[in-house]
């Protein structure tokens, strides 16, 4: 059964559709009660509105942030006409219900990602607004509720049919509890950002769905992709220019790949394959970081994903269309870099607006945990900061090809090894059980190249074994954090080797 619309509540701050949109309702007979510029709005397009201070006989007041908040407009919303005490109610006090809410909210987040001080982000926090969502939403069985221009259409194609049914109304409901949800949980997370002191107690995030993917991480497992509300920017809010629908897959890998490429300062490329670096580098150009990166592990390149830190050039896009690649991402392409990968019709392109975000979380059974995010930021990633404690002093260059390894070698599943020469990546040990392993992986998969390469490791040598493989490999240098209980070990068979190392204070595991 449809409930006819009467009478509809029109408060919007976004007025996009709004003329064309009251239009309709005039058309069909509705009569419009509006606030302040949404009546203006209307009224100026000639369609009769009746304004709010008309129908309370109380002005807005307290430069508008009191307009709605008055029991003539709530109880005609809140009224639940399947109750005869209710309608009753509304005759004796002389109050018509509204049958349609009509409202989208101020711009908070907006406002908040603008940089606009703390007193304009406030008064950007709608109160009206969210009252009248809820109240509709709330009673859905005689209230439709609009809390988006999106849902006009549904609207308009209502009033053709001769009113809404439940069912919309309850989709409408549903749709509008998601808004003010979302924008408590905005109002409360910067909130809680003012205070002098982090807020731990409590962590609020929405998400809302952008598409359904055609998989998990495998074909059994169902999968979706959410964006953070109020979250422009990232990898998930990537433009896919060209290629295949993204999987799953691409999306850990090439997210990974982001990390890795905007670790570094200069110029850099990043090749991923199951989150792990195959292939890291740094140049003069986006196109020798890309081709000194490949070179670190072709065969293991083949099928990765590669993320570069600067705009992606012709030159590099012709090397990157030699090989088999399944995403590049780069916050932009040259025009002839997009003609030739495109020639690729597999190939995935992304473009990506960088966020900096500050939080990551991951979910337990039960829980999430909630970590600072880990960048090559801290003091102790600096060189010019960093503890000799065996061999000597490494020159300007030598010292740049070692912090280019500890940069390199956060983006590596721990236990990580990774070994520099000249500004890339030619051997990494990822993701073992023990460190031994990791360092004897790297040097096998650097072979001759480890001769005078510079090691990193994401945390320290609980023995020294672990060391004397890499110096049995011939690397010249190595950095760690240190922090064993048996660094004097460690430290005296580098010393013995004659071989330099350097303690930073700062680990950098990552496990997932």
């Amino acid at each position: 059964m449809r409930k006819p619309i009467k009478r509809a509540l029109v408060s919007v701050y976004d007025k996009s559709g709004l003329i064309e949109f009251a239009q309709e309702l005039h058309q069909k007979g509705v009569e419009i009660v509006s606030t302040g510029s949404t009546a203006s709005t209307i009224e100026k397009s000639g369609i009769p509105v009746l304004r709010v201070e008309e129908l309370t006989g109380f002005p807005e007041s307290l430069d508008g942030r009191v307009k709605t908040l008055h029991p003539v407009i709530h109880a005609g919303i809140l009224a639940d006409l399947r109750v005869a005490n209710h309608g009753e109610q509304l005759r004796d006090l002389g109050i018509t219900p509204f049958d349609l809410v009509v409202v989208s909210l101020y711009p908070f987040s907006e406002t908040v990602r603008s940089g606009a001080s703390v007193d304009q982000c406030i008064e950007q926090i709608d109160i009206g607004g969210p009252s009248m969502i809820r109240g509709a939403a709330k009673n859905h069985q005689s209230v439709a509720v609009v809390s988006s221009i999106s849902q006009y259409q549904i609207i308009i194609d209502a009033l053709k049919s001769g009113g809404t049914t439940l069912a919309d109304r309850e989709a409408l409901a549903l749709a509008a509890f998601r808004v003010t949800a979302t924008y408590d949980i905005a109002v409360a997370t910067w909130l809680g950002q003012q205070s002098p002191e982090e807020s731990s107690d409590w962590v609020g995030v929405s998400f809302t769905k952008i598409r359904a993917l055609r998989y998990g991480e495998n074909p059994h497992q169902s999968a979706a992709l959410y964006s953070e509300s109020g979250n422009t920017s990232g990898i998930a809010n990537a433009v896919v220019l060209h290629g295949k629908e993204m999987s799953y897959n691409n999306y850990v890998d090439i997210e990974a790949a982001w990390r890795a490429a905007y670790d570094h300062r200069a110029p850099a490329v990043a090749i991923i394959k199951h989150t792990n670096p195959c292939g890291i580098a740094i140049g003069q150009s986006i196109s020798e970081a890309y081709q000194r990166a490949h070179e670190c592990d072709p065969v293991s390149a083949f099928g990765g994903v590669i993320a570069a830190n600067r705009t992606v050039t012709r030159e590099m896009a012709e090397r990157v269309s030699e090989v088999f690649i399944e995403v590049i991402a780069a916050h932009d392409f040259e025009d002839a870099a997009l003609e030739i990968l495109k020639q690729k019709p597999s190939i995935r392109i992304l473009k990506v607006a960088r966020v900096n975000a500050d939080r990551e979380f991951r979910h337990i059974d039960g829980g999430l945990l909630v970590q600072n995010f880990d960048r090559v930021n801290a003091d102790g990633d600096l060189a010019d900061n960093w503890k000799l404690v065996a061999g000597g002093a490494l020159s300007g260059q030598e010292l740049a090809d070692l912090e280019f390894a500890w940069r390199s070698v956060r983006s590596v599943k721990s236990n990580g090894i990774l070994l520099a020469k000249d500004g890339a990546a030619v051997g990494i040990g990822m993701g073992q059980v023990n460190r031994v392993d990791s360092a004897r992986l790297a040097i096998t998969r650097a072979g001759e190249r480890a001769k005078g390469s510079y090691a990193a490791s994401d945390a320290f040598f609980p023995f020294a074994d672990g060391v004397e493989i890499l110096i049995h490999g011939g690397v010249k240098a190595i950095v760690q954090p240190g922090g064993s209980v048996r660094d004097e070990e460690v430290i005296a068979a580098v010393e013995k080797a004659g071989v330099t190392m350097y303690f930073t204070g700062v680990r950098h595991f990552a496990h997932a």
